[in-house]
């Protein structure tokens, strides 16, 4: 199945015109800025549960199987792009192994999964049969760029995500500014606050449970080579970027997206200051049973 029949059968956008939907909707709002506020509930205390009285306890569920007999398995991927959320959206740069093509795409079948060393993922739909221009790219020459999608470039980098055939250049759909690594051979978007270059470490593909017979997803796991920080987004220590600088787009379902506004700051709680001396919260630790 071509990228325009999988959209056309996924069916993101919900609007049949969508400009004129857009049209009657306020202009954005370039007075917000980054703020920190408190948490719901800041005298929370162990023990407590929900900040909402109990109200989301009165509310059944609903159990979905996903393999359910009858149940296309694009509903399983418009499930969870609406409730998985807010994802990051890698903005990922390949570059051929020859040099001749280019590519630039966001995914948010992205993420960190840890640090030492500096490891990243990237979920791709279909198998290596069918693979998309970035994967391809990315298997060949083993290597991409990892950029974090900010509020100053949003339409154009959701500009790259049109079905253009093999060895097109996004970039130029874009406008957006090429930039060299250090590390790869794939560029960096410029207009990035942050930009990560990477190794390709593994990759694995995955059997259908829709359409047994055939492979319907490929996960690359992405070594991180080289950091790339806007130096007025990055701390002394450089060790810490600044969301007011950074204003990262996270991800929804369908086709939208969220800006990231405030933020609240809760500190991990530690046993030995939090509960060992707590007569209240240590109440409410049980013993350890043997066996279990």
């Amino acid at each position: 199945m071509s990228r325009a029949d999988a959209e056309k059968l996924i069916q993101r956008n919900p609007h049949p015109d969508f400009k004129k939907v857009e049209a009657g909707r306020e202009a954005w709002d370039k007075s917000l800025e980054w703020s920190v506020r408190q948490t719901i509930k800041p005298d929370w205390k162990f023990g407590d549960g929900a900040n909402d009285g109990g109200a989301s306890l009165k509310i059944p569920h609903v159990e979905i199987d996903p393999h359910e007999k009858g149940r296309p398995a694009v509903f399983n991927y418009k499930l969870l792009i609406s409730g998985v959320v807010p994802r990051p959206v890698g903005f990922i740069s390949t570059r051929s192994k020859d040099g001749s093509s280019t590519n630039l795409a966001p995914f948010s079948w992205f993420q960190m999964v840890t640090h030492d060393p500096p490891l990243f993922t990237i979920g791709y739909s279909g198998g290596f049969d069918n693979a998309k221009d970035s994967l391809k790219n990315l298997v060949e020459s083993g290597e991409c760029v990892i950029n974090i999608i900010s509020e100053h470039f949003v339409e154009a980098a959701n500009a790259t995500s049109v079905n253009a055939p093999y060895g097109e250049s996004e970039w130029s759909l874009s406008g957006l500014t090429p930039a060299p690594c250090s590390t790869v051979k794939a560029s960096r978007v410029k207009e990035a606050v942050f930009s990560i270059e990477g190794k390709l470490e593994s990759t694995r593909e995955f059997d259908s449970k829709a359409n047994p017979g055939k492979k319907s997803a490929v996960l690359a796991t992405i070594e991180g080579t080289r950091f790339w920080v806007r130096e007025d987004a990055i701390n002394g220590d450089k060790n810490l970027i600044d969301p007011a600088v950074l204003k990262p787009i996270s991800r929804l379902g369908g086709i939208t997206y969220a800006r990231t506004t405030e933020g609240f700051e809760i500190p991990r709680p530690d046993y030995e200051g939090s509960v060992a001396k707590n007569e209240e919260a240590k109440k409410l630790v049980k013993p350890k049973v043997e066996g279990q």
